[in-house]
């Protein structure tokens, strides 16, 4: 494990923990005594081919999905004693989700899907902030379809940080994008990411993008196989692929 910063809180730990799929007598191992710590303003890089167990591993940490084995705690709770409601209670408040596909709502504006969120979220930012905040104050009245895959990927991470989450987590933020749209994505989550201080983890299976991240995290069969801090990030502006 890459050594903590000792000018960063710890957020999230994870301590041996399993994950083992079962169909009928067919076991699946996707993760295999995992451990790994995050911390408050910390941005990750997970690397990994298609079955490593990184999108296992960020359902688990997001408390989607609950480990075979092994424990996780959020500060000094331990997410893995929770009952359901309280772990839904967690993800409510603490974490913020971005995937491939943008999940809009189409017959809701920008503004409205990102209130989707702010209306249940304990401390929110209003819905104006969080899209601003992602360069799409002007674009608050515009519906899905009028905007580019950029830019509702944009949406869909000002809904993820309307929340003020602790945690970030996006799996293949960029999958969908062309190299010159996932920059600009990139570029809004690296801003969020600076400015609130939500620990971030953005899987990916381009390796490229590992530039700009403070730490790198790579996976192979279940396993983390490497964890490195990165001496000197970039900006997404300056990565190409």
């Amino acid at each position: 494990m890459a050594p903590a910063d000792p000018a960063r809180r710890a957020v999230l730990r994870a301590e041996a923990i399993s994950k083992v799929y079962r169909t009928g007598s067919v076991a699946v191992q996707a993760l295999q005594s995992v451990d790994l710590a995050l911390q408050e303003q910390e941005m990750v890089v997970l690397l990994g081919a298609s079955g490593s167990g990184k999108s296992t591993l960020l359902n688990i940490l997001g408390g989607l999905d609950r480990p075979s084995a092994g424990r996780v705690w959020f500060h000094d709770q331990e997410l893995t004693a929770l009952p359901d409601a309280a772990l839904t209670r967690y993800r409510r408040d603490n974490v913020g989700f971005v995937f491939q596909f943008y999940n809009l709502v189409p017959s809701l504006t920008a503004r409205e899907n990102v209130a989707l969120v702010t209306e249940i979220a304990a401390h929110p930012m209003r819905p104006e902030e969080a899209l601003e905040r992602v360069g799409l104050g002007q674009r608050l009245n515009h519906f899905p379809a009028e905007l580019s895959g950029g830019e509702q990927q944009r949406v869909a991470i000002a809904r993820a940080i309307a929340k003020r989450p602790a945690l970030l987590l996006c799996d293949e933020p960029t999958g969908a994008l062309d190299s010159k749209t996932g920059i600009t994505v990139l570029e809004a989550l690296v801003e969020v990411n600076r400015t609130l201080g939500a620990a971030t983890v953005l899987i990916t299976h381009n390796a490229a993008i590992q530039a700009i991240a403070d730490r790198v995290i790579v996976m192979a069969d279940g396993r983390i196989s490497s964890d490195f801090r990165n001496p000197s990030p970039v900006a997404p502006a300056q990565v190409s692929w």
